[in-house]
């Protein structure tokens, strides 16, 4: 009995152990939970996001860039959605998250890295949105809240935070737009894979497309367009075939033109003629459908700045846009490919899927609009910068339209339909015109500079050539941060005979318009990428495309052409110049204009009769 007393003892005494063990390590637990939160996820083997007490379900979900949109009356009255960014990460952004990754946040170099590569954005336009586009289908997770701005105005402030989580139901395509972290293992096994698989961006193409080969494709494409005959004829038909007849038959530029330069374009009396009918005749059509911040709402500043000028230029036109679409020649859809990526994209999934699927929702909505279907969407266009466009828009907006800046001819892009939308850096969306020129070709005492980080392949390649080999050519990685840096870079290309244009990630680059902007040759050294609006100018006057594969060559290549002919150069991008400028009021043959003209002259010459 004694014995079995003493071995109760011991066992109550046990317990009592055992529960005071388990007790602190909970505590623990509990402790380094509250104390550490989020960072803790990347203990994780999968990253994913762990649950904290009192938090809701509906917030786990992989982490995502945070997006704060914030309503406001812009200060000049005018409706302009002005981009800020606030706050840096080195690793923010999608880089190498796919096979379409972007030119990269750091545009040129790292001054642009500081400017773009940002923790968060905050999106300032006009107070109110329409309904959302999918009202019963999409559910997001924000906090409102109610403030006054100071012109006193009442404004809302939306705070689309990082752990975002957008539903839908999607039933046709039989998965939701973003899945659950921990219940989607297919983000998993993407991971895996993708961590085997070399991506596209970070291997030399396939096949190579030459600027000759081009021209051939171009001239090939105006005999014989492909495009599908209209299911019904239309009056508007029969108008832009007697303008094709007009700009064909163009009659000669007049000596005393002054406001175009004949030896930068093609054809001067053709894209005069054009112009002219353009101006006369083209009515768009802009629709209203679709919910901010996907639609609607411009981004001014940075790398995407081109798709939101032309969005807020357009919508806010009144020459060229109708209200009653039996009354348009064309259709513009206004949404903003970065801001599809900001809003849908999962980060860290490798999967665009839901991205197209939102698209292809979109355009099937159109359908209460007879006027898709009368022509599978040729008559529709899109203009979208970003990097991703042409994998969203395939299929379901492949007779489309499409301004990219994302040019390649091995993505999709179909020359003599598409139009190769030109990407500029704007850092001042109230003054994009700041620090425009250079000096002249007697005072650029530099052959050659780049300066930039090393997104892509191509890159290394022209550093491991010529970084430090010659004095002559002022080739160097990424620049220090700060004001100085920036300014030495904007001063050496100022100073520059010639400017290295490399692709980055994707064919596509904005020192190509930033050469123009401040008056150096761009040299465009970039494999199946199509120069902006080709269909009109002749890139062979004012720039030297250079081969991938000659890149050992290069200095070789810009010393054999004579000084005259460089004089020359120099001259007609200057003269090139006015064609890439954005002006909050648009002016005649500036950028906002010579888009809509490339869409507009593409369309001329693939219309056809019923």
């Amino acid at each position: 009995m004694e014995v079995r007393s003493e071995l109760r003892k011991h066992s109550r005494s046990g317990k009592r152990k055992w529960a005071v063990l388990v007790g602190i390590v909970a505590l623990t637990h509990i402790f380094l939970l509250l104390s550490y939160g989020d960072a803790l996820r990347y203990l994780l083997p999968d990253g994913r996001r762990l649950k904290l007490p009192n938090e809701n379900n509906a917030l786990m979900t992989p982490s995502r860039n945070t997006l704060a949109v914030n309503v406001s009356e812009d200060s000049a009255g005018s409706g302009i959605h002005v981009l800020e960014k606030n706050g840096y990460v080195s690793d923010f952004g999608l880089r190498n998250e796919s096979e379409d990754d972007d030119e990269g946040f750091v545009g040129n170099v790292d001054f642009e890295s500081f400017e773009d590569a940002k923790d968060s954005i905050i999106i300032k336009e006009v107070a109110g949105s329409s309904d959302s586009l999918f009202p019963s289908e999409t559910t997001v997770m924000q906090n409102e809240s109610v403030s006054t701005s100071n012109n006193g105005h009442q404004v809302q402030n939306v705070s689309v935070q990082s752990q975002k989580n957008v539903k839908s139901s999607m039933s046709s395509a039989g998965s939701s737009i973003v899945g659950s972290a921990f219940g989607n293992s297919s983000l998993l096994v993407s991971k895996k894979v993708s961590k085997k698989k070399k991506m596209r961006c970070d291997l030399p193409p396939k096949s190579v497309t030459t600027i000759d080969e081009m021209n051939r494709i171009l001239t090939r494409h105006r005999r014989t367009s492909r495009a599908m005959r209209p299911r019904w004829s239309s009056r508007r038909d029969e108008e832009i075939l007697t303008a094709r007849k007009e700009i064909e038959n163009a009659p000669p530029v007049a000596t005393s033109e002054r406001q175009l330069y004949p030896p930068i374009f093609r054809n001067v009396s053709m894209f005069k003629r054009s112009y002219e009918l353009m101006e006369r005749i083209l009515k768009v059509y802009v629709y209203k459908e679709g919910n901010r911040p996907i639609f609607h709402t411009p981004i001014l500043k940075g790398l995407y700045a081109s798709e939101g000028w032309f969005m807020k230029l357009m919508e806010g036109n009144k020459q060229y846009t109708v209200k009653d679409p039996r009354k348009a020649h064309m259709y513009y859809m206004p949404f903003s490919a970065r801001m599809l990526e900001y809003t849908l994209y999962v980060r860290n999934s490798h999967n665009r899927t839901n991205l197209r699927q939102f698209l292809k929702e979109y355009t099937e909505l159109s359908s209460k609009y007879p006027f898709f279907n009368r022509t599978d969407g040729a008559d529709h266009f899109l203009v979208a910068c970003h990097d991703w466009a042409p994998y969203e828009t395939r299929h379901h907006m492949e007779h489309c339209i499409k301004a990219l800046c994302n040019a390649d001819v091995t993505a999709g892009f179909k020359i003599g339909r598409d139009i190769s939308l030109p990407e500029t850096y704007v850092r001042a969306a109230k003054n994009p015109l700041r620090d425009l020129g250079g000096k002249p070709p007697s005072q650029r005492r530099t052959l050659a500079f780049y300066a930039g980080s090393m997104h892509g392949y191509l890159r290394q390649i022209l550093l491991q050539h010529w970084k430090d080999k010659d004095p002559d050519m002022k080739i160097f990685g990424q620049m220090p941060f700060g004001v100085a840096s920036k300014m030495n870079y904007i001063e050496q290309m100022k100073s520059s005979k010639y400017c290295i244009c490399p692709k980055g990630y994707e064919v596509n680059s904005p020192r190509v318009v930033e050469s123009i902007f401040y008056e150096c040759v761009p040299v465009i050294i970039s494999d199946n990428f199509v120069p902006p609006f080709f269909e009109v100018l002749d890139w062979s006057a004012f720039s030297v495309i250079v081969a991938e594969k000659d890149i050992p060559r290069l200095k070789d290549i810009l010393l054999s052409i004579p000084e005259e002919k460089y004089v020359k150069m120099q001259m007609a991008v200057r003269k090139a110049q006015r064609h890439f400028l954005w002006h909050a009021k648009p002016e005649k043959y500036d950028l906002f204009h010579m888009v809509l003209h490339s869409i507009w002259y593409n369309r001329v010459f693939q219309a056809k009769r019923r």
